[in-house]
């Protein structure tokens, strides 16, 4: 794996610490937040507040990918995410993904100021979008799903859970790279609690490690997700912080470089004493971010 990643002047040295990508949903329907930032001036708030909160990347997305989400017309998702861009683009000079599974919409996105594509389907629900990524010349996070999010909660019955993730992340990342996108720009994430049940979700924090193989920074994203508040009993998601927090820890001890979180202040803490336990190179952290 190539050990660094410079995006937007930003310098992510994987292995080093852990960094945090901060959710802007902008959608009015997303499971733990929809409605809530989904103006132009309430989203441009909340991604100052998870920049002054510690985040290292922010994640704008228009379509909710949550269990039966409705799937909306290309053109309001590019309205919802575009407005957002347009407002928060020349105030905050964050690295800012664009979470779409649509070609259309990454490549406005991207031209709109978005460093990042974020794709939840890993390049497979637009036949367009590896070879219009590689044309932008951005990193790409490949999600591993089965199905779509209406669906995918009747696709979990795996043989091999990891070995499943691990080959289609696999054949994902061979089909990014023959469409002409940089290896090293390349991010995957097995899905948490995308055509995943409980135990398989735990079982993925456990068996993390295997991933590392495929050579790439490894995104985990289970922030507030209801394998939480199933442990919890908790079926607020705005109240699984601590649970967040618990699972955050797992991830970066089983091999995570990128956490995908609502909580940024919170989880910056957590990711803070996590490196400061779990990698190497305590002195440097402390002095990444005071």
């Amino acid at each position: 794996m190539s050990n660094q990643l410079i995006i937007r002047e930003h310098c992510f040295t994987w292995g080093q610490r852990t960094y945090l990508m901060g959710i802007l949903n902008v959608t009015p329907d997303s499971f733990s937040d929809g409605g809530q930032f989904n103006t132009a001036s309430a989203a441009l708030v909340q991604a100052q507040a998870m920049v002054d909160g510690g985040a290292d990347i922010i994640d704008i997305g228009g379509q909710s990918t949550r269990p039966g989400a409705e799937q909306i017309t290309p053109t309001e998702e590019l309205d919802r995410v575009l407005s957002v861009l347009q407002i928060i683009r020349p105030k905050i000079d964050l690295p800012l993904s664009v979470d779409t599974t649509r070609a259309n919409v990454a490549k406005a996105a991207v031209e709109a100021g978005a460093d990042i594509v974020n794709d939840i389907s890993g390049g497979t629900y637009d036949p367009e979008m590896l070879a219009t990524v590689a044309n932008l010349d951005v990193p790409i996070m490949l999600m591993h799903i089965r199905g779509t999010p209406q669906t995918m909660q009747q696709h979990t019955n795996y043989q091999d859970l990891m070995g499943e993730i691990y080959s289609f992340l696999s054949q994902q990342i061979a089909a990014a790279t023959a469409a002409g996108i940089k290896y090293e720009k390349i991010i995957i994430d097995p899905g948490i609690g995308f055509a995943k049940n409980y135990e398989q979700n735990l079982e993925i924090f456990r068996q993390l490690q295997t991933l590392k193989v495929l050579n790439c920074p490894i995104l985990v994203g289970a922030s507030r997700k209801s394998f939480i508040g199933k442990i919890l009993n908790q079926p607020d998601p705005k109240a699984r912080v601590w649970g967040t927090a618990a699972a955050c820890c797992a991830a970066i001890f089983n091999g995570a470089d990128i956490l995908r979180v609502h909580d940024v202040l919170e989880m910056r803490d957590v990711s803070l004493v996590a490196d400061a336990i779990y990698r190497q190179d305590t002195e440097e952290i402390g002095t990444i971010h005071h």
